[in-house]
């Protein structure tokens, strides 16, 4: 395995992270980092990361055999960022994706995603299944179509300042993650946010999560999950391309239901679902529900493991991942 010396002068060897090269998808382009040679496994980031946030990941799955190919996602990073909102609905996402394939040459890849990308991933699952061989999704879980638009249901329950309701019609997250993106992705990515002592009252009342009042926050919950070279990678990126790119994601989610109106909600592609116990987003209710709508599904959950788990616990992830795909996608 490839490796360089980890910056903070532990002693412990940290991730090589390849170079990216601009690929075109037909509509965009997108900054592509890739290592190894095999069959395909397609890694795709959620909110607020980057390819960057597969280190770990790139370099075990190129030792292990694969072809191991990391996107800076739309709106993100050296990546394209168009300016409508409509730009970033689900199938404009996916599009990106087989762009992507096409332009590699792959037919049919494995798909990992996390947060948003697992929400992308558990899409093109039903809208575009020829394209995958499998799928890995961490930390959310799929989450078949409600009856009413999530956002007026979000909206009624959660209050107008959870962060999601947030997004919609106001440019105040846009305007306000920009003004330190250093700090923000320091106030976001940290472990320990919330540890299984705090599981009693969190089943009684779970607070809406609002991202605006935990940057106000003069200290920050958890503990810093980024060394400061890493933290730069992050900050340097965003200062360059800013949030409202990767915010306008969100932005679609009501155009994202109702395009998804009678579509068979069950994934049919084998699936390893990856969880992380101490996740402050996700509740152990909803893997549970997610269950009868994933016929293949194998379900792993990582213990102490916060929501930014490729990063917070990379080795037992890895051994995870690699241990499904020697079952189910073997070299």
């Amino acid at each position: 395995m490839l490796v360089t010396m980890d910056p903070m002068g532990s002693g412990q060897p940290a991730p090589f992270f390849p170079a990216p090269r601009s690929v075109n998808t037909g509509e965009i382009d997108l900054a592509v980092y890739e290592l190894g040679d095999g069959p395909p496994i397609i890694l795709v980031h959620g909110f607020p990361e980057l390819a960057y946030s597969w280190r770990h990941q790139l370099p075990a799955l190129a030792a292990a055999g694969y072809r191991a190919i990391a996107p800076d996602m739309r709106g993100y990073g050296g990546s394209g960022k168009p300016k409508a909102v409509t730009d970033y609905a689900i199938q404009n996402l996916i599009a990106d994706v087989e762009g992507l394939m096409e332009a590699l040459s792959i037919n049919k890849a494995v798909m990992i995603g996390h947060d948003w990308g697992a929400m992308l991933a558990w899409h093109m699952a039903l809208l575009a299944p020829e394209r995958l061989a499998g799928l890995v999704n961490l930390n959310i879980p799929h989450i078949p179509r409600p009856p009413i638009d999530p956002i007026t249901y979000m909206r009624f329950k959660l209050g107008k300042d959870f962060y999601i309701v947030n997004f919609q019609k106001s440019d105040e997250a846009d305007r306000r993650f920009a003004e330190d993106p250093r700090r923000f992705i320091n106030v976001m990515m940290r472990r320990k946010q919330f540890s299984p002592e705090q599981s009693t009252s969190r089943k009684k009342k779970r607070r809406p999560l609002s991202l605006i009042e935990a940057l106000d926050r003069d200290e920050p919950a958890g503990e810093p999950l980024l060394n400061d070279e890493e933290l730069d990678v992050y900050a340097n990126a965003f200062a360059a391309g800013g949030f409202t790119g990767p915010i306008n994601w969100y932005r679609n989610w009501s155009r994202n239901w109702k395009s998804m109106k009678d579509v068979d909600q069950t994934v049919r592609v084998p699936t390893l679902f990856v969880g992380a116990a101490n996740d402050i987003i996700i509740s152990h209710q909803q893997i549970e529900a997610m269950k009868p709508f994933v016929p293949d599904l194998e379900i792993r959950m990582i213990e102490n493991c916060g929501h930014w788990t490729q990063q917070e616990k990379p080795d037992e992830l890895n051994r995870i991942i690699l241990d499904w795909l020697a079952r189910r996608y073997p070299l």
